[in-house]
């Protein structure tokens, strides 16, 4: 009997597609990429290692920009499991996704396995029994042009990121690395920053008041705000600049004059000026596509990029989604029959639209198309069921449920309704001739809001599908007024992009692709560029300087307009338009303009690393600026000579000159206790990112050798410790002397995890610090000749409990470990990031922080 392999991603998808085919089909998964260009010479095989060598980090720049390509270290047993499978077949399918990731992935299992049996490309966009037996009856071949596409994005990434991420590590902060697509979004966050440091509120005042219609019987109250004074409009928010200065003619209310006003109206007539009704009609929103399904469950669910795609790939992987990695908003006829039968069995015929909705419009760089995101199959499962499945409180039930009602209500009918502004007036005993402004909202038919309300980035605006009702009135009525208040009010800086809105900008500039934007933020995150602040990306001193380094230096590399073009031309290669060799030449060597080879070996000598790092506060009193800058160990702010570290959880707009200097002022800044005597250089007390430590002398300019420091007891403060007690920290490691067995010296010292002491590899732990200038050769060697103990310790318990995770449905804690605070649920532990606090880790961050730490387990 004929057997046939079908090799797809990963387990679970091959776990799902195995139950759909019979016994003559073996399926098994590559488990991702098995191949890759080798970041360094020694992650090639050997014989290979000279060729990664003679190439551009692994790109043969000279013969056609040709990668150099090696089976990964992690990969080769299944690669070896894989042909001894295809050894057992008569026929290849190749399964993977059908995208440009998963046309390579296809290629390169080609490209390894060399089968010599028949070989089929088979794509679907569900895994559900009809679409993968369709799939296997129509298979195609290995779309050569995808892969040169996903090839050409692959070269370009290792050559951009390889040739100027080392200029960052030497004129920033080592480990730092640029991205295509990473930069511009980063330089997205710093100048929204940038706006928020540089915006000057600005205060207003108004009336707000509480009214009701003698008429109405059940005398139902309503707020009405101030809008106009002798025909002039009342100054608002969106009538200042971002210096605070008044940009319109508005009339500008100050608290004096507000309140004057109010003690005028005391006593006043109101009376109905005019009552204006509109109709008003809302259609249904698309169906989900990549970027609009990370955005709605970032507003929603509070989910982060990489959390939603995790939850939709399990979905998907399960059978009950569509494809989640797609820009497309269209529904295929079995899918908009489903939803329509649904529409009318659940909320009536009176909501469905007498032809079905068709979506078209393709978002800016559009991948290849594919169906919508949405429930698979022709026969939706419901919500409850997957809840069922999945537990009623895990991400998949959520994402599930928000994918399901979106779908449904995009083949409704229009909402309508009617709006109503409403204008109230009256005069001042000081003869001010004033107008108050009331508006409503009346829904008269919900429509597909009875389905689905979409969120908003904006709160105010998430009230726009809400109903607000105001009493009947007419014209020349009078109204009563309740209470009226002068108010003031302060203009707000611009908000800090979440995840979502992130998404959101980057797709309206056309930076990247939605399939990468999770591991793109995610990167962000991981290289110190920015932190979670509630659900806000706040930028660190590091992005500002690296930025600042790129638009200086590599202005075309972070310019919007330049990225977006990028997009454009990789897109032509896919489409077979454009070569990839003669483009990825003209950006590399240059063509009538600098490359980027050139362009890094003109700038790497004239970057003046101080200058890039330093970020102008102002002036003190003294008329002395004051600079923040992000230091290679830390951030700090400076004033003349006078340094002192700023707290990483420090946002960038916080810091002002009177910050700065209260903390240069603060006595747990950097101290001189004096001079050693035995190398005549100064003793520093300083606080550090891992808590107070001591440091003989400054490093030397242009030297990579770093000052000798030590950390201070528990029992110290930089407040009270003394020179006596910094010099005899400075003096570890001490040696006792030679061991007599081992031949080693024993040393005796602080660390990370507690005192002890060491001979060769043997160690064993003191019991207090003070220990280790107590402690002698005698006490050390008997120490020593004890058995390795963990000396009667008994797990921590948690620090914090935080429920249960919805991946994995166990209990998530918080731990002090090792490397300081994490999360675990028990399989996974994730470490505290930049801006993490015991006291402010939420269960949605703890499960955030778990679902990343998945992904780059999977190398996701």
């Amino acid at each position: 009997m004929s057997k046939k392999l079908v090799i797809v991603e990963s387990p679970a998808k091959a776990k799902t597609i195995g139950g759909y085919l019979g016994s003559d089909y073996i399926v098994e998964s590559s488990i991702g990429h098995i191949r890759d260009i080798p970041s360094r010479a020694k992650d090639a095989p050997e014989k290979l290692q000279d060729e990664w060598r003679r190439t551009k980090y692994g790109v043969d720049v000279e013969n056609g920009f040709k990668p150099l390509y090696v089976v990964s270290a992690t990969k080769k047993k299944q690669v070896t499991k894989l042909k001894n499978l295809l050894k057992e077949a008569d026929e290849l399918y190749l399964a993977t996704d059908e995208d440009r990731e998963g046309e390579a992935i296809a290629w390169h299992l080609h490209e390894v396995l060399k089968p010599k049996v028949p070989v089929h490309r088979m794509v679907f966009h569900e895994i559900t029994k009809p679409a993968i037996e369709a799939a296997v009856a129509n298979p195609r071949e290995i779309d050569q042009r995808l892969v040169d596409a996903q090839e050409a994005r692959r070269v370009l990434d290792r050559l951009y990121g390889y040739e100027i991420s080392p200029v960052l590590w030497r004129k920033v902060r080592p480990k730092l690395s640029a991205g295509r697509v990473q930069s511009p979004a980063t330089r997205i966050l710093v100048e929204r920053e940038r706006e928020r440091m540089a915006f000057v509120s600005a205060s207003y005042w108004d009336l707000e008041g509480e009214f009701t219609v003698p008429s109405d019987p059940d005398r139902i109250q309503f707020a009405a705000t101030l809008v106009s004074v002798d025909g002039s409009r009342v100054a608002s928010g969106r009538d200042f600049a971002s210096s605070g200065k008044l940009e319109s003619d508005a009339k500008l209310l100050d608290q004096e004059a507000a309140v004057a006003l109010a003690e005028g109206l005391s006593g006043a007539d109101y009376t109905v000026e005019s009552v204006e009704a509109k109709p008003y009609t809302r259609k249904p929103y698309p169906p989900f596509r990549t970027s609009t399904l990370q955005q709605e469950a970032g507003r929603k669910l509070r989910f982060g990029t990489g959390r939603t795609m995790s939850a939709a790939q399990r979905l998907y992987e399960s059978g009950l989604i569509t494809y989640m990695r797609t820009d497309s908003t269209t529904l295929s006829a079995a899918a908009v029959g489903a939803a329509r039968k649904l529409v009318t069995e659940r909320y009536g015929a009176e909501y469905l639209p007498a032809k079905p909705r068709t979506y078209a419009g393709k978002v800016k760089n559009a991948q290849e198309a594919h169906e919508a995101i949405r429930p698979s199959g022709d026969d939706f499962v419901l919500p409850q069921t997957v809840a069922s499945t999945f537990g009623p409180t895990s991400d998949e039930a959520k994402l599930y449920e928000l994918i399901w009602k979106r779908t449904v209500a995009s083949q409704m009918k229009d909402a309508k309704g009617e709006s109503i502004a409403v204008r109230l007036s009256a005069t001042a005993a000081t003869g001010e001739y004033v107008l108050f402004g009331a508006s409503g909202k009346t829904i008269l038919f919900p429509g597909f809001l009875r389905a689905y309300v979409e969120g908003s980035d904006d709160p105010d605006a998430a009230l726009d599908d809400q109903e607000k009702h105001l009493p009947a009135m007419a014209e020349g009525e009078a109204v009563d007024v309740v209470d009226l208040e002068a108010k003031g009010h302060e203009t707000k800086p611009p908000a800090r992009y979440t995840e979502a809105s992130l998404v959101k900008r980057l797709e309206e500039l056309g930076i990247g692709r939605p399939s990468t934007y999770a591991s793109i933020i995610s990167r962000i995150q991981e290289r110190g560029y920015a932190r979670k602040k509630g659900s806000a990306l706040v930028p660190t001193l590091v992005a500002f300087a690296a930025i600042a380094l790129m638009e200086q230096h590599f202005t075309d590399f972070v310019d919007y307009a330049f990225t977006a073009r990028m997009e454009d031309d990789l897109d032509q290669i896919a489409a077979g338009d454009q070569d990839a060799e003669p483009w990825l030449h003209a950006f590399f060597f240059g063509n009538g303009h600098p490359g980027l080879e050139d362009m890094v070996a003109e700038n790497l000598d004239v970057i003046d690393a101080r200058e890039i790092n330093s970020i102008p506060l102002g002036d003190a009193p003294d008329g002395q600026p004051v600079v923040a800058r992000a230091g290679r160990y830390g951030p700090y702010v400076q004033h003349g000579e006078d340094t002192a570290s700023v707290p990483e959880e420090t946002a960038p707009d916080e810091l002002t000159v009177e910050l700065a200097l209260e903390l240069l002022a603060a006595p747990s800044g950097d101290k001189i206790l004096g001079t050693d005597p035995a190398s005549s250089q100064t003793v520093l007390a300083k606080s550090g990112r891992y808590g107070p430590y001591v440091q003989l002398g400054e490093p030397e300019p242009g030297s990579k050798e770093k000052p000798k420091t030590a950390s201070l007891f528990k029992t110290m403060t930089l407040d009270d410790v003394t020179l006596d007690q910094a010099l005899q920290l400075l003096s570890q490691p001490i040696n006792l002397g030679k061991h007599p067995e081992l031949d080693e010296d024993i040393l005796v010292q602080n660390g990370r995890y507690g005192p002890y002491v060491k001979a060769g590899k043997e160690t064993r732990s003191l019991e207090a610090e003070e220990d280790i200038f107590n402690i002698d050769l005698d006490g050390a060697l008997k120490l020593l000749a004890e058995p390795k103990k963990r000396r009667g310790r008994q797990a921590a318990p948690p620090l914090k409990e935080l429920g249960d995770d919805p991946a994995s449905n166990k209990p998530i804690v918080v731990k002090d470990g090792r490397w300081g605070l994490y999360v675990t649920d028990g399989e996974t532990n994730a470490s505290f990031r930049v801006g993490d606090t015991l006291e402010g880790i939420t269960p949605e961050r703890a499960a955030e922080l778990l679902e990343l730490r998945r992904q780059k387990q999977r190398g996701n």
